[in-house]
């Protein structure tokens, strides 16, 4: 079986930083009858099925650090039980608790948290929070990065960005209730089929193309562009989640930042560089999308190796996956560009370049934002709350989250950071 070690730390000057899909149908478009168009021809095989690969490579889907070992489940409550006692709860609107959700399960861990499935006792929808350990998150010198990603995603609203409903904290951590998005991420589904045809990943691209321009439109540059934190929901529609390195940028930036695989080479060079970062990624997402490996993939993982790589170009990468099109090769070459002010993205008509560029012919771009084009792939959701495109994890170090908070010493470091989503749907 073959095995791929891939760098994927997440890093930053100063600190550093699996789910089974079931099989999928690869006879005719299962679309065709479909109500809304959809990208993918009805003669297209959707994925090229040939068993699970077998992967090294570290995921931070939401939180960094790395994943603990997988355990059972506690035996959870029955939720009639649970449901029949929620008129014995009640708090002030736009003052959130934890105590305001039951908690189903863990959905991932990090070196400073975890990501927790919650039900809403008040209007009985699942959500995610991210419990961010307060010492942890000043130990590891990751505050900033914490209050950027509270502050980035209270500011962003788009339908292919995940949604923060609320944050809040007490003497022990911060949460922030996010959307509990259910189809995992798309890493694991590119590992599942091994590389995608071309029509599935222009679908994919796409979608994050217009993520991308919402964020740049607003000034954001988000900085760890990945497969890995590209969400499935259960529509089949992305969620781009984790805006742990977003920042606001009206110029240029300097922080060497990012996952290596991932990164454009001005970064690597250590200077200033803009927006144009996120569209270089993008081609590498297209590329290891195609191919099944990111281009400048490097099998002992060595870093210096991978930088000598990414600083040569694209112009002596391997196009050797029956996937890759001139059309497709052409985009990728672009984003990839060296020179930032030749890269697709970053020219004179911004994103219209690589909105208008021949691999994107047929998408209806306005359809595709209003999600009224079927997606190539709809997860296998048994219901609201089904996590079971998530791994599992042992549940030690719970009983954390529910001892009495102490005085709060280190609210001083994460000013501002309660905020409530005022709308009917949330918590």
């Amino acid at each position: 079986m073959s095995v791929i070690k891939r760098m994927t730390e997440r890093f930053h000057i100063g600190s550093s930083k699996g789910y089974q899909y079931p099989d999928v149908d690869v006879g005719g478009s299962p679309y065709s009858t479909a109500p809304t168009p959809s990208l993918v021809s009805a003669n297209t095989t959707l994925f090229d099925h040939r068993g699970s690969l077998s992967t090294q490579r570290t995921s931070f889907s939401e939180l960094s650090g790395h994943r603990q070992g997988l355990g059972a489940i506690p035996e959870q409550e029955d939720m009639e039980a649970r449901l029949n006692r929620l008129h014995l709860f009640s708090r002030n609107k736009g003052i959130y608790r934890l105590q305001d959700f039951l908690i189903q399960r863990t959905l991932g861990t990090g070196s400073f948290g975890r990501v927790l499935l919650v039900r809403s006792k008040h209007n009985l929808r699942f959500y995610a929070i991210k419990v961010l350990n307060k010492e942890k998150v000043l130990r590891m010198k990751q505050v900033e990065h914490t209050n950027n990603e509270r502050n980035m995603l209270h500011r962003v609203n788009h339908n292919f960005i995940i949604n923060l409903w609320g944050a809040f904290q007490d003497g022990n951590n911060l949460y922030m209730v996010m959307d509990f998005v259910p189809g995992g991420e798309l890493f694991n589904l590119l590992r599942r089929s091994i590389r995608f045809p071309e029509p599935v990943a222009k679908f994919y691209a796409a979608e994050v193309s217009l993520a991308l321009r919402y964020l740049h439109s607003n000034n954001i540059i988000y900085r760890d562009l990945k497969p890995e934190n590209i969400l499935l929901n259960a529509d089949g529609h992305i969620k781009v989640a984790d805006f742990g390195f977003a920042k606001i940028v009206d110029t240029v930036a300097y922080t060497l930042c990012g996952t290596p695989d991932y990164l454009a080479p001005e970064i690597i060079w250590g200077g200033r560089y803009n927006k144009s970062v996120d569209w270089y990624a993008l081609g590498v997402l297209c590329y290891e999308m195609l191919s099944g490996l990111p281009p400048f993939h490097t099998p002992d993982g060595n870093p210096q190796t991978l930088y000598a790589k990414i600083r040569e170009g694209p112009t002596s990468l391997p196009w050797n996956s029956p996937n890759f099109t001139l059309y497709s090769i052409d985009l990728i070459r672009r984003l990839m560009e060296g020179e930032p002010s030749k890269r697709y993205g970053n020219m004179r008509h911004g994103a219209g370049d690589v909105f208008a560029h021949p691999w994107f012919a047929e998408v209806d771009w306005e359809k595709l934002e209003d999600r009224e084009v079927s997606p190539p792939y709809i997860p296998n959701i048994g219901g609201a709350g089904d996590a079971s495109a998530f791994d599992i994890y042992h549940e030690d170090g719970m009983e954390e989250l529910f001892r009495p908070p102490p005085l709060d010493t280190l609210a001083d470091q994460f000013p501002d950071f309660d905020y409530t989503y005022d709308d009917s749907v949330a918590p």
